[in-house]
């Protein structure tokens, strides 16, 4: 008897990272994308790019199109063990949930509202503007203008988020798109250098405030009286 109350009322098994990638590839396993690849690699990619952050972020990378292209639903998801934060996640980066589904900019910006909900889309952004895939979709389709959606995107959502975090994601999934961010980030600082005071310069106090470099004493500047 007490055996069997224990088992009715035994914690459900804590839904992982692993777990969350192990779903994302039976879920996806027979989906394509546009240039017919398979689509389970797109978003392991995605969570494998969200590797320095916390476990909700990792698995809402790994299951961040779950809601828009399976019949899983919110409710299946949290039965499994799926935390109500990494749902929450999920569903904010699945387009036809938003307020206007059809309107991308507009998704973005909703996105762009919640801090994780843009790490996430941030990563998933980076992986679909990898340059070989950008090309490949440019070869296949020439008669349509190159894709500037996941361009225009960037900067409203590194806007939500700290550099840094965009640098880590970026190092994992899409090295190139940092030299990018760079020229945004110097086109974005409008300090003028050139009239800058000295005291307010980079590392100006911190020159101030330091010990006097003494020159190495030598045998002309002993006091000692050795001749």
């Amino acid at each position: 008897m007490s055996d069997q109350h224990s088992t009715e009322h035994s914690p459900a098994p804590r839904f992982t990272v692993e777990t969350a990638k192990v779903l994302a590839e039976v879920a996806h396993n027979r989906q394509k994308d546009k240039l017919k690849r398979p689509y389970r690699d797109h978003v392991i990619a995605v969570g494998d790019a969200l590797e320095d952050f916390d476990d909700d972020i990792r698995i809402a990378g790994y299951l961040h199109d779950i809601a828009e292209d399976t019949p899983i639903t919110r409710q299946a998801l949290l039965d499994m063990g799926v935390s109500e934060r990494a749902v929450g996640i999920i569903e904010r980066v699945t387009n036809r949930l938003h307020e206007n589904p059809d309107d991308y900019a507009s998704g973005i910006r909703e996105i762009a509202e919640d801090h994780d909900a843009a790490l996430v889309k941030i990563a998933d952004n980076a992986h679909n503007s990898l340059p070989e895939r950008v090309k490949a979709l440019a070869e296949k389709w020439p008669d349509k203008p190159p894709v500037t959606k996941y361009r225009d995107a960037r900067p409203v959502l590194y806007a939500a988020v700290e550099v840094e975090e965009v640098r880590k994601i970026l190092a994992r999934v899409n090295p190139w798109l940092l030299e990018e961010l760079d020229d945004r980030l110097d086109d974005e600082d409008d300090t003028d250098y050139e009239n800058l005071p000295y005291d307010d310069a980079p590392g100006a106090e911190s020159a101030q405030t330091a010990e006097p470099v003494h020159a190495p004493e030598t045998a002309d500047s002993r006091t000692d009286g050795a001749s």
